[in-house]
């Protein structure tokens, strides 16, 4: 037991840690509102359509049970604006029940019908896809990979003949919302990818670092996919195979302008166990990766491994900004009830400025609209919900289980561009 100057002593303690604590998460904050800095302004690129369309793309779209939207997934590349006889659709349909195999052949796609109850997941699916278009005799440049619930915009495969012809061998487009007004959890989930593609990804592409995969609308040149293997089959294969690429020298490069059209949850519950899935997956792979992004950080003095290592840990700054945004709204309650120093008041004032400050790129993405003002007014209650998302993926790491996301939005591109800037 303490006695009562042991308490003064473990109050030092705690107040020097918390302390500590701050000013690293306030580093870590600084850091990444520096990275962001070079992406408020973009730059100018050479047009897609002044690159040859030479490159050669195999599509593939894993599908699980995507019976109600795969056809609008596979119409929409059909309308791509790339030359028909350059790319050919693939849907891997895995470990399916339903008619997704007979719609996608009927839609013009080739079917690849997988069958294993054991290794089940997306990471799986792609890999024996992978090792299926290897075995063809038909030579692809790049291999480009969707969801089934996905739409393209028409320049898709030019963005990304343009980034190949520029050099680049890994690269991940655009992934916006073809739902965010559908509800206020659609809403916000948009308003997280707007603020990620802006914020995320787009300055670590002009600062040379690496982009981060996104599950869907990512494209891969076959020799290095050849070279390096895919071997992703966790939670989060996508953060998986980016590490996978940073560890063999390789990085993952941006096309802002091939936009993706993705499904958001709906409801809560739909987002609780997406958000939770990717949750357990990264820190599954910060488990097994931290310790080699470290050492070749320093060993090889590479930012780009360090870079990598900052977002391993973004979790952590997620939760912990949530909780700031709590108990910062209590500190400005009760310091304006209780005439007590504005300091903690003004503190949270400025956390609250700084999170609505990203909003202001929602608009500089030609993404707002009148019945997003609500969505906005929402963002830090779902910002909340990612701490115990948070806890619960901590502490469920280990676990493979993979649930399917059910989509249902079966809308067609034309219907989405309408009320889209691309």
């Amino acid at each position: 037991m303490f006695i009562p100057n042991d308490w003064g002593i473990l109050s030092f303690i705690i107040s020097k840690i918390s302390v500590v604590f701050g000013i690293a998460l306030w580093a870590i904050f600084l850091y990444y509102l520096f990275i962001s800095m070079f992406a408020w302004k973009r730059r100018k690129e050479m047009p897609a359509d002044k690159f040859e369309p030479k490159n050669r793309f195999a599509i593939v779209i894993a599908a699980h049970n995507e019976e109600k939207v795969i056809s609008n997934a596979i119409k929409s590349l059909k309308c791509v604006n790339y030359p028909k006889d350059m790319y050919d659709i693939y849907v891997v349909a895995d470990n399916c029940d339903d008619m997704t195999a007979s719609i996608a052949r009927e839609c013009g796609a080739y079917v690849l019908e997988r069958t294993d109850r054991l290794k089940r997941g997306k990471g799986y699916a792609l890999e024996w896809a992978f090792n299926k278009l290897f075995e063809l005799d038909i030579n692809y440049d790049a291999i480009t990979v969707l969801d089934a619930d996905n739409l393209v915009s028409q320049n898709y495969l030019l963005e990304m003949n343009k980034h190949l012809c520029m050099g680049h061998n890994v690269i991940q487009g655009y992934i916006d919302s073809k739902n965010p007004e559908d509800t206020w959890i659609s809403g916000n989930n948009s308003i997280a990818f707007w603020i990620s593609n802006r914020l995320i990804q787009l300055p670590r592409y002009y600062l040379g670092l690496s982009c981060t995969l996104g599950g869907t609308g990512f494209t891969i040149a076959t020799d290095v996919l050849k070279e390096i293997g895919w071997g992703a089959t966790c939670l989060a294969e996508d953060l998986e195979f980016t590490l996978k690429l940073i560890l063999n020298g390789k990085k993952v490069y941006w096309a802002h302008d091939a936009v993706i059209y993705d499904e958001k949850p709906l409801t809560i519950i739909q987002s609780w166990k997406q958000r939770k899935r990717w949750m357990q997956g990264h820190f599954d792979c910060l488990k097994r990766f931290v310790k080699d992004l470290l050492l070749k950080a320093f060993k090889d003095k590479s930012i780009i491994a360090f870079d990598s290592v900052m977002y391993l840990i973004q979790p952590v700054i997620v939760a912990a900004n949530g909780f700031g945004v709590v108990f910062g709204t209590f500190s400005i309650i009760y310091s304006i009830f209780t005439a007590k120093t504005l300091q903690a008041a003004l503190f949270s004032i400025l956390m609250f400025a700084f999170m609505y400050f990203n909003v202001l790129f929602v608009i500089i993405e030609g993404k707002f609209s009148v019945k997003m003002i609500k969505y906005l007014a929402l963002v830090p209650i779902y910002n909340f919900t990612w701490i115990p998302i948070i806890i619960q993926g901590y502490i469920d790491r280990d676990k493979k289980e993979w649930f399917h996301t059910i989509h249902t939005r079966a809308l067609d591109i034309k219907d989405v561009e309408k009320f889209q800037k691309v």
